[in-house]
């Protein structure tokens, strides 16, 4: 009777023993025998499920296997709804002839890079349900072996939107370079979360100005963090700021997350009063913001508090900076694992 599963493993840990890698798996526990007795009865709770309506394993390591989906049973292939198979390490999780007995989803969620032409050809066909959620996990450490030549192009996703019009994709960018979003960034691609977490990458205002002409109707969520020395101002050369003319010309922004970037407080003030209260989250880290030194000689009082007062009135609600850049700044994999769930279920 079993309808849904879910599964999240926290590679964090393996991450800080240095061991975030499939093949050292035999290192933890009794060796191999655990890990092969794990997958033997994952595979066992497909084969015998009959009504499975969605299938997450996320970041399990070593859990699930490209043979694993062949032992779902007919039955739960016909009534599964959404399906997310997530993993660092391996190679495509899902074939194919697997995806193609999936008629029925509406949601799924995969690494990007296995995001290929097939997959999505057989997510286009006029003969199965209209997909209705994308997620997308972008690694940057994974693109050396899993290089973005083989993802869809831009015509495979216009051939997709034209049989799932109600298509919304989410997108988690980790420590992805500006010039690998700009080829990831389709003009075709319905894109209404963006995350794009680094440590060392930088985002340029470039790739802020493509997304806020792209997707000026679709975006309702953006995500800019970035937990590395140094505060980059994306508006240093220009006059007009790219994170105010995102806010300006994406029109159904709703959350809007910075830290990590230099974020001018009249720009901020620009913000609130663009999108007011349809601007239904902002939340930018204290140590992200800036005052211009000038802005003494014609603001009255401390500058913080004349911030927090318009910021509040642009937004038609009470407003403060987030104090704790820890609340911000989540594990990603964790973070992307929640948010998907929430996207996913929130057709």
């Amino acid at each position: 009777n079993l309808q849904k599963l879910s599964l999240y493993g926290d590679t964090f840990i393996l991450q800080q023993e240095g061991l975030l890698d499939s093949s050292n798996l035999h290192q933890i526990h009794q060796g191999d025998k655990k890990i092969n007795e794990i997958q033997q009865l994952f595979m066992e709770l497909l084969s015998n499920s009959r009504q499975l309506r969605w299938l997450s394993c996320s970041f399990m390591l070593g859990v699930v296997t490209p043979c694993s989906l062949a032992c779902l049973s007919n039955p739960s292939a016909q009534t599964l709804q959404h399906l997310s198979l997530l993993d660092h390490q391996l190679g495509p999780l899902i074939s194919p002839s697997e995806l193609d007995r999936l008629s029925n989803l509406h949601s799924l969620a995969l690494d990007f890079s296995d995001f290929t032409p097939e997959l999505c050809g057989l997510l286009a066909s006029p003969r199965r349900a209209p997909l209705h959620r994308l997620s997308l996990l972008l690694n940057g450490a994974a693109l050396e072996f899993k290089p973005l030549e083989g993802t869809a192009k831009e015509d495979d996703w216009k051939a997709l939107v034209r049989v799932s019009a109600n298509l919304r994709v989410y997108i988690m960018a980790l420590e992805v370079d500006s010039s690998e979003l700009l080829r990831v960034l389709k003009p075709s691609l319905p894109l209404e979360r963006l995350h794009l977490d680094s440590y060392s990458t930088l985002v340029t205002d470039a790739t802020l100005e493509l997304i806020s002409q792209q997707y000026n109707k679709t975006l309702t969520h953006f995500l800019l963090l970035r937990d590395g020395p140094g505060f980059p101002d994306l508006s240093v050369n220009r006059n007009e700021d790219p994170l105010v003319l995102l806010a300006w010309r994406c029109t159904q922004l709703a959350v809007l997350v910075i830290h990590g970037y230099t974020v001018w407080s009249h720009n901020l003030v620009a913000i609130s009063r663009l999108r007011g209260s349809s601007l239904r989250i902002l939340t930018v880290s204290e140590e992200s913001i800036y005052f211009d030194p000038d802005q003494s000689r014609y603001v009255e009082g401390d500058p913080v508090h004349c911030l927090v007062k318009d910021v509040s009135l642009g937004l038609g609600r009470v407003w403060h900076p987030c104090l704790d850049s820890s609340v911000v700044l989540s594990e990603p994999t964790q973070h992307f694992h929640c948010e998907l769930h929430a996207f996913s279920t929130g057709m």
